[in-house]
């Protein structure tokens, strides 16, 4: 490789950059087309044309050929993938997919550049979620729509482990996030990803984190780290934090009385932002829904909960043979699973909105500040509990093991309906 050949190719390159400003998060190339850009940031961008000439076959062919020459020869630089009709090349801090026939119908260069690093403190999660983050979460997932800020999100988290003093490694195809120099980043060892499981294994890593989860291998890689101790966090397409689990029970991939161990975290990632956390728990009862009268039919369940209320959303449990995800039923608001009542404050007799969520030591009656100061009267199935008034804050704080506690929880885990009413 000669001096002149550098030059050549470092002027395609840098033809290639001036593409890019600080608000450009992809430029796309198209034959027959003119060059394309995505400027915005996560959740909130648009696609814009660079100029109205139309490009050719020949113009990206050059180009191609110097990004894969240069990743070959520059230090900083790596060619991920080389098939016939497709290339993945992480040249520098670009990201670039080559695309031609036949595997395209025409050439095509995307060319990716981070444009947002981010701190963890940066997300603003709350006390209760960091404290989880620090302590409990050991298997988590990361999910959201393409472009929603989940890669930016899991390269943050990551150095969040790592300045924890914790040995953080990466697993990706191609090496993606942007993470700090004391991480390493590995990939498919002779284009196997068990392989590369295997090595990091020997490694010891405290935490891995896999971009992206796609196939049952990249999700049996997961389970087995995870069932070795490893910490996991993975990256997942979904458009729910739901979404991503049925992805992980998705065709066996994992079992009903594993899915906790393997998963007890989902954080959701919409327009780069924590949008909605959910924790997993196993417990042996009887599904919401079921009559007390049929106790024989308690089983494993996979409880679902909103984490920062505490609501249980959904319940998986095995059905006919089957794994099913049954969203739990609460009033009018049967997909965000609370249970819900209805009323007007100060009129007896009609029923007042609240949901219902406990600790291992308080049980939580929540109406909203509108409702403060109420005696609110609490049924299960119609069958009267107990009465209880809603403090200035909104809710009724109610000690487990009193009576009134015990006897709201035992309620809930049968399945009874809770109803409220403003307390004549």
């Amino acid at each position: 490789m000669t001096d002149e050949w550098d030059e050549d190719f470092e002027e395609h390159i840098e033809a290639l950059e001036k593409f890019f400003d600080e608000h450009t998060m992809s430029v796309h190339l198209v034959e027959r087309n003119p060059p394309r850009a995505k400027r915005g940031g996560p959740g909130n961008w648009e696609l814009v044309s660079l100029s109205d000439r139309i490009l050719t076959y020949e113009e990206l062919d050059i180009l191609a050929e110097a990004i894969i020459e240069t990743a070959r020869y520059d230090q900083d630089s790596f060619i991920e993938i080389d098939e016939v009709g497709a290339a993945v090349v992480q040249l520098r801090n670009f990201r670039i997919a080559i695309a031609r026939r036949p595997f395209a119908d025409k050439m095509e260069i995307s060319a990716i550049k981070p444009i947002t690093k981010l701190d963890i403190k940066d997300y603003h999660l709350s006390t209760k979620l960091m404290k989880r983050l620090e302590t409990r979460a050991e298997g988590i997932l990361i999910s959201g729509s393409p472009g929603s800020g989940k890669s930016t999100f899991a390269a943050a988290l990551a150095e969040f482990y790592s300045k924890k003093g914790n040995v953080v490694k990466t697993l990706e195809q191609p090496r993606d996030l942007q993470v700090s120099e004391d991480i390493v980043q590995y990939a498919p060892l002779d284009g196997s990803m068990e392989k590369a499981a295997d090595v990091l294994l020997l490694v010891r890593p405290d935490f891995v984190f896999v971009d992206e989860l796609r196939k049952d291998r990249d999700f049996a890689i997961y389970s087995d780290l995870r069932s070795a101790g490893t910490g996991m966090v993975g990256v997942v397409h979904a458009g729910s934090a739901i979404d991503a689990i049925q992805r992980l029970i998705h065709g066996g991939r994992v079992e009903l009385g594993q899915v906790p161990s393997t998963v007890d975290t989902v954080l959701q990632i919409e327009a780069g932002r924590v949008a909605k956390v959910i924790s997993l728990t196993l417990k042996v009862k009887l599904p919401t829904g079921m009559s007390s009268s049929q106790r024989d039919l308690a089983r494993p369940v996979v409880e679902i909960r909103d984490f920062e209320q505490g609501y249980l959303e959904h319940e998986i449990f095995m059905f006919g043979g089957e794994k099913v995800v049954v969203p739990v039923r609460g009033g009018s608001d049967a997909s965000r699973g609370t249970a819900q009542f209805r009323s007007t404050r100060g009129t007896p007799g009609e029923s007042v909105p609240v949901s219902i969520s406990y600790s291992k030591k308080k049980v939580k009656v929540y109406a909203g500040r509108k409702y403060s100061k109420a005696r609110l009267e609490l049924f299960a199935d119609d069958q009267y509990l107990f009465t209880t008034v809603i403090g200035r804050n909104g809710e009724s704080s109610i000690r487990i093991k009193t009576r009134q506690g015990s006897m709201l929880v035992d309620a809930m885990e049968e399945g009874a309906v809770i109803t409220a009413k403003v307390a004549q």
